[in-house]
């Protein structure tokens, strides 16, 4: 039986990391929410908080019969034991997941940059703030992250953090590449020559068959201003 990912429909978001790995292993799986509707999601976990035991805070979560595996680190990590798409002995495993929680943190901080007062109010309302948390991101955050990621890609030989395989960390950079492009074009664009490694991994992951073949489908949602990674030009700079 297919997976079901449960996440808001409308919106790549925090979900599109998993629907990346999913398609890149061309692992079968639905979207209730998206062939039904909201209230497909809020049913669902409504039933789940009813039912006791341990239910999702929030979307995404994947559904394989009873179980369900909530946040992103957390649902990458338990595919990749169960369809190989991790590493072949413990310590790289846990040198992977280190890496999916470090990205965790700055799609965190990605968040925050168009939210930094609240993530209960319009950027509208914020705007001023977000201009000053815009600048630091831009400026510190970026480098500090993306050059971690850059020495964690030139580990091994080969497009991959661990060389010709790639692993969910992988998927989880490249799209981290491509929504840091779409929410700062001009400054990625001003420090794309530092990550030559990093760049060299994105492009080998969408170029995968099955990645290029899901890029060109209607099942692929484009980045927009309802999701994590949000282009506002006055928040961008070189």
């Amino acid at each position: 039986m297919a997976y079901r990912l449960y996440y808001w429909p409308g919106l790549p978001g925090r979900g599109e990391f998993v629907r990346m790995a999913l398609e890149a292993a061309e692992i079968p799986y639905s979207e209730p929410a998206r062939d039904d509707g909201v209230e497909a999601l809020l049913s669902d976990m409504e039933k789940r908080e009813e039912g006791g035991g341990f239910a999702p805070f929030a979307p995404p979560y994947l559904v394989d019969g009873d179980v369900a595996v909530a946040q992103v680190a957390h649902i990458l990590t338990w595919l990749a034991d169960r369809h190989g798409l991790g590493g072949d002995d413990p310590q790289t495993d846990l040198g992977l997941i280190q890496l999916q929680l470090t990205i965790t943190d700055i799609v965190a901080e990605v968040h925050n940059v168009h939210h930094p007062v609240g993530s209960g109010a319009y950027y509208a309302d914020q705007k001023d703030e977000a201009k000053r948390t815009a600048a630091q991101f831009r400026e510190d955050r970026i480098p500090k992250f993306l050059g971690h990621f850059e020495r964690a890609a030139a580990l091994n030989d080969g497009p991959f953090v661990l060389g010709g395989k790639w692993t969910h960390v992988d998927s989880s950079l490249a799209l981290l590449i491509d929504g840091l492009h779409y929410m700062f074009p001009r400054r990625m664009a001003a420090v794309k020559s530092d990550y030559p490694k990093l760049y060299a991994l994105r492009d080998a992951f969408v170029d995968l068959p099955a990645i290029a073949a899901y890029r060109a489908s209607d099942r692929c949602q484009g980045f927009n201003e309802d999701g994590i990674f949000r282009h506002y030009p006055e928040l961008d700079a070189a």
